[in-house]
């Protein structure tokens, strides 16, 4: 995985964030009374989130016209790279570090987000799972 930043693999590890979920019932708990429509981007490709009460009601793959969320957060295929090896290097670990240095972007109205924090990044890292399972 080192080095290998393809937009369409990365988009197709995200895909898999649904069935992700599912296995994780502690995290479904965390996020219990969370509730939000968000997008994240994965290098170029956008992606469409409900979450309805830490489950995942409505997953889409953009492009999207005029679509409407709460928060989005965006980052580069490297940085969506890095985050998801088995091991991360350090600084690329995590959400805040990544908009940290610069390789995401959180826009919108942020409230959501922060109130749910740990929820959101243990959600956005699920993928990283994919990249450890030997192929």
């Amino acid at each position: 995985m080192p080095g290998d930043f393809d937009n369409d693999r990365l988009a197709a590890a995200f895909e898999q964030l649904p069935r992700l979920l599912d296995c994780e019932p502690t995290l479904v708990r965390r996020g219990a009374f969370f509730d939000a429509r968000f997008q994240v981007g994965i290098g170029t490709i956008p992606f469409d989130l409900t979450i309805a009460a830490g489950r995942i009601a409505a997953f889409a793959r953009g492009p999207f016209v005029m679509s409407s969320w709460r928060f989005a957060v965006r980052g580069g295929a490297e940085a969506w790279g890095r985050l998801w090896q088995p091991v991360p290097d350090p600084g690329w670990h995590d959400l805040m570090a990544l908009g940290k240095r610069g390789a995401v972007v959180l826009e919108g109205d942020l409230q959501p987000l922060m109130a749910n924090l740990q929820y959101v990044k243990d959600l956005l890292v699920l993928p990283r799972r994919i990249f450890a399972e030997p192929r």
